[in-house]
């Protein structure tokens, strides 16, 4: 009989800093007034600008594009996924996770990676390969550009804070 009620006391306790803990979600605005904020707003805008404007054409029968859409999409949902920890201010809530080493390398790839896809969106893009598709696919690749210079910026942002951190 105690042992149920123990169960019991448990179970209303954890219920009760579960609610507690889920009210004081905090919501960061002023992130978005950061020019770090404003850069993964970029990146999430131009990123989707990348992806639709390919995956509104036949990539698929290109493997250089394929490889595009996949940086493009891979990158813009962790971007987003950030972009919401941030905002939430999760980041405070998981104090064992490095999160200005994590930030430089997500940065630091996704500047890479998107430099290689920008670099091959516009190697690829030729009036002979399939000319209804040409603006699109053109479009694509400056965008590309775009985005990965807003990764540059970023991961010059996360390199700055990490430093920080490592001279601590």
């Amino acid at each position: 009989r105690s042992r149920s009620h123990t169960v019991t006391t448990t179970s209303s306790s954890f219920t009760a800093n579960l609610s507690a803990s889920s009210s004081t979600l905090a919501y960061d605005r002023e992130f978005l007034r950061t020019l770090p904020g404003l850069l993964m707003v970029t990146e999430i805008v131009l990123g989707l600008l990348v992806w639709t404007l390919i995956a509104g054409t036949e990539y698929f029968l290109y493997p250089a594009f394929g490889w595009v859409m996949f940086v493009a999409v891979f990158y813009w949902v962790l971007t987003v996924f950030f972009l919401i920890i941030y905002m939430t201010m999760t980041y405070t809530r998981i104090p064992q996770v490095p999160w200005t080493t994590v930030g430089l390398f997500f940065n630091g790839s996704a500047f890479i990676l998107y430099l290689i896809a920008a670099i091959v969106d516009a190697s690829s893009v030729t009036k002979e390969l399939d000319s209804h598709n040409y603006n699109s696919w053109a479009a694509s690749s400056f965008f590309a550009f775009l985005v990965t210079s807003c990764y540059a910026g970023n991961t010059y942002f996360s390199f700055i804070s990490w430093r920080s951190r490592t001279l601590q």
